[in-house]
C-alpha cells in the first residue's frame, strides 16, 4: 500500500494545488478590477497590486475547502478514466483504503488553512487594509472611509488606519461631559504606543466652553487610555479575518461586559470547523468518484463540484446569519451543514463498498 498511496498522493496534491491556484488566480483578478474603482491620493495602481498581493494568504485559506473538493474530483477523475481505480478494487484494495489514501494529502491542505488563518492571515489581511488606508489619505480627520471607531467613557475616538506595529492615523477624538456637550475634538496625523500611554504627534485641538472657542495645536502630547495595540488589532479586523485564539478571547471578553458576542462566537466555529469542513467535502468527492461520477466526463466532474461546493457555501452563508437573527447557537449553524455533508459521503461509500 505505500507505492499506491505515493501515487495517489500524487495526484490528488497536483489536482488540488493546480485548481487552487486557479481559483485563487481568479479571485485575486476580480479583486483588483474591484480596487480600480478605489484609486485615489497615493493609492496608485502599484499599491493596489500590493494590496492584493498581502491579501493572497486570506484567499488561499477561504477557497482551500472548494479546491479540495474539484481538485480530489479530478484527481481521481484521472484514475477512473484511465480504468486504474478498477484494477486497485480487483487486486483487492478496498473503498475504505482508497478513501483514506486521499485523506492523508488532504490533511496537508487542511494544516495549511490552519496555519494561514492562525498565524498569517490576521497579520496581512491588517497590513494590507493600514497600507491603502494611508495611502488613500490620513492627513485630515474622518478621511478614511474604512476607518476604525471605537468609545471609551465620554471620549469618542476614530482612526484613519491601524498599524500591527502599534501605529495609529488619523486619530481624530471627541470628548463629551455628563450631559452630553461636546468639550473638546482633536486630531493627530499619527500616534505611537509606549508601553503605557499613546504619544500623539503633530495635531490640532479645539476647546468649547461657555466662554468661547479655543484652538491650539501641538508637536506631541502624551495619551493616556487603556487602548493597546493588541485591542485594536482584534478591532480594526473582520470577525472572519481574526484567528482562533483572538476571536475566543475577544468573545469571552464581550459576554463579560455584558455586550453581543455572538458574531464572534460563529466566527470562532467557522474556523475551528473548517479542517471538518474540507475533510467533509472530500469524502463527497471521493463518494461521487466511487457512485454517481463513476463514469462521466471530466468537465461534468468538475461541473458537478463546483456546484455542490456552492450549494455547501451558500447554505452556511445562510444559516450563520439566521442564527444570529433568530437565536439558535451558532456552534449548529456552522455544524449542521458539515454533518449532513459528511453523512451523505459515508452513506454513498458504503453504498460502493
Amino acid at each position: 500500500m505505500g507505492k499506491l498511496d505515493q501515487y495517489v498522493a500524487k495526484m490528488v496534491i497536483g489536482a488540488v494545488s493546480m485548481v487552487l491556484l486557479v481559483i485563487v488566480s481568479l479571485d485575486a483578478i476580480a479583486a483588483l478590477v474591484d480596487q480600480v474603482g478605489e484609486l485615489r491620493g497615493n493609492y496608485d495602481f502599484a499599491e493596489a497590486l500590493v494590496y492584493v498581493g498581502l491579501t493572497l494568504p486570506g484567499r488561499i485559506y477561504t477557497n482551500i475547502p472548494l479546491s479540495s473538493l474539484i481538485g480530489c474530483l479530478v484527481g481521481l477523475g484521472i484514475l477512473a478514466s484511465s480504468s486504474e481505480l478498477v484494477v486497485m478494487r480487483a487486486a483487492g484494495v478496498s473503498v475504505s483504503q482508497i478513501t483514506w489514501a486521499v485523506m492523508k494529502p488532504a490533511m496537508l491542505f487542511i494544516l495549511l488553512s490552519i496555519g494561514l488563518g492562525e498565524y498569517v492571515t490576521p497579520l496581512t489581511d491588517q497590513i494590507s487594509e493600514s497600507r491603502r488606508a494611508i495611502a488613500q489619505g490620513d492627513r485630515k480627520a474622518l478621511e478614511s472611509r474604512r476607518g476604525l471607531w471605537n468609545r471609551e467613557g465620554n471620549e469618542f475616538m476614530h482612526f484613519n488606519a491601524v498599524q500591527p506595529n502599534g501605529r495609529l492615523y488619523g486619530v481624530t477624538r471627541y470628548r463629551f461631559d455628563d450631559n452630553g456637550q461636546l468639550v473638546s475634538a482633536s486630531f493627530s496625523e499619527t500616534a505611537l504606543y509606549q508601553g503605557d500611554h499613546w504619544l500623539e504627534e503633530m495635531g490640532r485641538e479645539t476647546l468649547l466652553s461657555t466662554e468661547g472657542v479655543e484652538k491650539h495645536e501641538f508637536t506631541w502630547r502624551r495619551w493616556n487610555t487603556n487602548l493597546s495595540p493588541q485591542l485594536l488589532n482584534v478591532l480594526v479586523l473582520s470577525p472572519d479575518a481574526l484567528s482562533i485564539r483572538n476571536l475566543w478571547s475577544y468573545a469571552n471578553y464581550l459576554e463579560e461586559q455584558n455586550l453581543d458576542s455572538r458574531e464572534y462566537r460563529l466566527a470562532f466555529w467557522k474556523k475551528v470547523l473548517q479542517p471538518l469542513v474540507t475533510a467533509s467535502l472530500v469524502i463527497i468527492a471521493v463518494s461521487f468518484i466511487f457512485g454517481p461520477l463513476r463514469e462521466v466526463t471530466m468537465g461534468y466532474r468538475i461541473f458537478t463540484g463546483v456546484i455542490v461546493g456552492i450549494v455547501f457555501r451558500t447554505t452556511q452563508d445562510l444559516l450563520g446569519p439566521s442564527s444570529l437573527v433568530f437565536g439558535f447557537s451558532p456552534l449548529v449553524a456552522v455544524a449542521l451543514p458539515v454533518m449532513v455533508c459528511m453523512l451523505i459521503g459515508l452513506l454513498l461509500l458504503r453504498r460502493a463498498n
